[in-house]
């Protein structure tokens, strides 16, 4: 899309009140001065995508609130694109929005990091390389690397991810792998454990309360049946901006550490179990998974747990049959259990709380806090 530099006749364009001024990037707090001024007119540009920015002098029904393209972009990345921008004065603005030829299949990247599967779009893949402890230099106080004759920010990717990290690799290592990704004018260099090819996935939606998990776009199942989340890289591009500052200096010795909490998770949908069981494991627990009411009792029988996290619809055993059997058996009638459902009724709700559960979280209303929130109340 381009928009000439015509602008609107002066008789056309009507005088603002005071009240109906929209404030800049500045006086709104999105940008400061300092930062404007350092990053230039390629940094100024993309303020166009916050939201409450806008060029219009004043609010009306379809202007000037500045919406739109926050809205675009948002969109776009959602689907997998990208929106970029570029303006010279005199001669026009571009607007290239990129998107995928099939919202089905995408060419994705498969890592390994921390010892879980990733997939990343390769369409935002701008190189996969090694490189060396000697390769990597320190600005203002950030790692980085030397890419295309710039240097650009290096973080690891399980950081990023708050997953458990492994060691810091020592100077003799070998090379370690590095995914470049982009966005953009961003670039930003992910190190990873392994990158093992590229192939053809199937995207596969979240439900709720999943469908939006920061850092994640969607999940994928590989051949061998193991699920690996999609990766959202533009959210990973804003997260690496709070990575990477300086190496984590080693822990101190501390005191004995309270033991890890162990939750099981019942869940007949693969998608939904597999991403609780990363998000608990990434707060810390220890997972393990059931997939109905009765492989779910049987586990419980089995070995001890500290919580149940439950769905309640279910084939063979629903969440509230496998509720009441929980308080019914003496051995484990003190085990919290905790109800993530659809199921949002106040008879449902009433049902949730007669056959004992402990907490009853509806999936439209929920999210990642909310759930650990509880989880912590009462592991």
């Amino acid at each position: 899309m381009r928009f000439g530099p015509e602008a609107l006749p002066a008789h056309h364009v009507q005088r603002p009140t005071e009240s109906e001024r929209k404030p800049s990037s500045i006086t709104g707090g999105i940008a400061i001065p300092a930062s404007a001024d350092q990053h230039g007119e390629s940094a100024a540009l993309e303020l166009v995508f916050e939201t409450a920015v806008s060029t219009s002098p004043m609010i009306t029904q379809v202007s000037g609130r500045g919406l739109g393209l926050a809205i675009v972009r948002e969109k776009t990345e959602k689907l997998g694109g990208r929106v970029a921008i570029e303006s010279r004065r005199g001669f026009g603005t571009t607007i290239r929005m990129t998107l995928p030829l099939t919202m089905a299949t995408f060419r994705g990247v498969l890592i390994e990091s921390a010892q879980r599967l990733f997939i990343v779009p390769t369409a935002q893949v701008e190189r996969v390389t090694r490189f060396k402890p000697q390769d990597v230099q320190t600005v203002e106080g950030r790692r980085t690397l030397e890419f295309n004759a710039n240097a650009v920010s290096l973080v690891d990717l399980a950081e990023v991810l708050q997953l458990p990290s492994a060691q810091h690799r020592p100077d003799a290592a070998p090379a370690t792998p590095v995914l470049i990704l982009g966005a953009g004018e961003q670039r930003v260099a992910f190190a990873v454990d392994a990158v093992l090819d590229e192939r053809e996935v199937l995207v596969k939606t979240l439900p709720k309360p999943l469908s939006r998990v920061r850092n994640i776009a969607g999940a994928t199942v590989l051949g061998s049946g193991e699920v690996a989340p999609i990766l959202n890289v533009s959210d990973l591009l804003k997260s690496a901006r709070t990575a990477g500052a300086a190496p984590r200096a080693p822990l101190a010795s501390a005191p004995a550490q309270r033991p890890t909490k162990k939750i099981l998770v019942v869940e007949d949908s693969i998608t939904s179990r597999m991403l609780l069981k990363g998000i608990l494991e990434s707060a810390g627990y220890e997972v393990k998974t059931a997939i109905d009411g009765i492989d779910g009792f049987t586990a419980l029988r089995a070995e001890h747990f500290d919580l149940v996290v439950s769905d309640v619809e279910m084939p063979r055993m629903n969440g509230f049959d496998l509720t009441a059997r929980i308080r019914a058996d003496r051995a484990l009638a003190e085990v919290p259990v905790v109800l993530v459902t659809a199921l949002e009724s106040r008879e449902d709700r009433e049902r949730g709380i007669d056959v004992g559960a402990n907490a009853y979280l509806v999936k439209s209303s929920l999210d990642q806090s909310n759930l650990l929130e509880a989880l912590r109340r009462l592991a």
